[in-house]
């Protein structure tokens, strides 16, 4: 039993003219499917049954405990598909959902940030700062409150033990060269700028009550 490339919740012009549509395209059919074969390959391992009967989300979280010989290739491959896969659902075609942050987690990031200005603020600068590929998350920490971070390469929070801060991540930003730089080349601000355009908050929403409900996999995908 393995993972597969899930398909997208929307066409792959649907995000323009923030994200095009050859990126999108390329981003999901080629890198993320990158992840998803060699996600794969770990499974089918030598040391793939440390694995089986692990949801991605689990596997993500219990990267510690995994024998040494392929927990950077989990972390690379196994945290590449994750954090793609839940990607997708974080953001929507202009104008399809909430264009800003409703309700409870509109009330914990005032409460947390300020405002959702400095939240967005202070995102941004974890993004635009990031050295080299990685992410930008935002996250529900153990103790209930909101959380900035970033991430190298294709490590998320959930992975404890393995990031300097772990939580239940709720909203994120891929900022490896390959998610912009086709449309953005080297002005990755500007791509930043772009992405709140297309976040999906209806989905922020629901990821944030599942988080603050217990559930730390607000995001997951089965072996299939």
């Amino acid at each position: 039993m393995n993972f597969a490339l899930p398909a997208l919740p929307y066409a792959y012009d649907a995000l323009e003219p923030y994200v095009d549509a050859t990126t999108m395209n390329i981003h999901h059919t080629k890198h993320h499917q990158t992840y998803v074969s060699n996600i794969n390959k770990v499974l089918d391992g030598p040391h793939g049954s440390a694995l089986k009967g692990l949801s991605l989300a689990a596997i993500q979280a219990n990267i510690p405990s995994l024998p040494e010989s392929i927990r950077t290739p989990v972390i690379n491959s196994g945290g590449g598909h994750y954090n793609h896969a839940m990607f997708w659902t974080l953001m929507a075609k202009p104008g399809s959902a909430n264009v800003t942050p409703m309700g409870s987690v509109k009330a914990k990031i005032d409460g947390d940030f300020g405002s959702f200005d400095q939240m967005k603020t202070q995102f941004n600068a974890a993004a635009a700062a990031r050295f080299g590929s990685g992410w930008a998350w935002l996250s529900v920490g153990s103790d209930g409150k909101l959380f900035i971070s970033s991430t190298a390469n294709q490590e998320n929070p959930l992975m404890k033990g393995v990031v300097a801060q772990s939580g239940t991540p709720i909203l994120g930003l891929d900022v490896w060269e390959h998610a912009y730089y086709l449309k953005y080349q080297n002005r990755r601000p500007e791509y930043i700028a772009a992405f709140w355009n297309v976040v999906n908050w209806d989905q922020v929403a629901v990821n944030y009550d599942s988080a603050t409900a217990g559930n730390t996999a607000v995001f997951d995908t089965p072996v299939a």
